[in-house]
C-alpha cells in the first residue's frame, strides 16, 4: 500500500474512533429533558427550526445544526537510491473543507396548554 493510502487509512481510522468514543453524547444530553417543557430546550439552543404537528396533540421540534470544519492537508516523502541518482519522492494529500448538517428531534405532547418532551429520535451517528 502507498504512504498515500496508508495516510487516509489512519485518518479514517482515526474518525472512526473518535466517532465511536463519543457515541451517546447528543443522545445522553437529549434523555436529559424527557418529562420537561419544550421552553428548557428553546431556553438552551434558541427556537426550533421546524415543528411538525402530529396529530392528537402530538407535535415534533427539530433543531437543526450545520459545522463546517477545516481538515488540513499532508505531505510527506522519502529519499530513494535509483540507478539515475538520488530522488526525492514527495506524496500529499490535499485539505478540504467538511460540512455536517445534522437534526436533533423532540417529541411532545399537550399538557395543561404547555408541550412536554415525551421521547427523541436517535441522531445519526455523526452527529453524536
Amino acid at each position: 500500500m502507498s504512504t498515500h493510502g496508508t495516510s487516509l487509512l489512519t485518518r479514517a481510522s482515526k474518525v472512526v474512533f473518535i466517532a465511536i468514543a463519543l457515541t451517546g453524547c447528543a443522545s445522553d444530553i437529549m434523555k436529559n429533558y424527557v418529562g420537561q417543557p419544550v421552553e428548557s430546550v428553546v431556553l438552551d439552543y434558541g427556537p426550533p427550526t421546524a415543528i411538525v404537528d402530529l396529530g392528537q396533540g402530538e407535535r415534533a421540534y427539530q433543531w437543526r445544526k450545520v459545522s463546517t470544519s477545516a481538515v488540513s492537508g499532508t505531505s510527506s516523502g522519502e529519499v530513494r537510491e535509483t540507478k539515475h541518482g538520488t530522488v526525492y519522492e514527495e506524496n500529499e494529500t490535499p485539505g478540504y473543507i467538511e460540512r455536517q448538517e445534522c437534526f436533533y428531534t423532540f417529541y411532545a405532547h399537550a399538557s395543561g396548554g404547555r408541550w412536554f418532551i415525551t421521547n427523541f429520535r436517535q441522531p445519526k451517528l455523526e452527529c453524536e
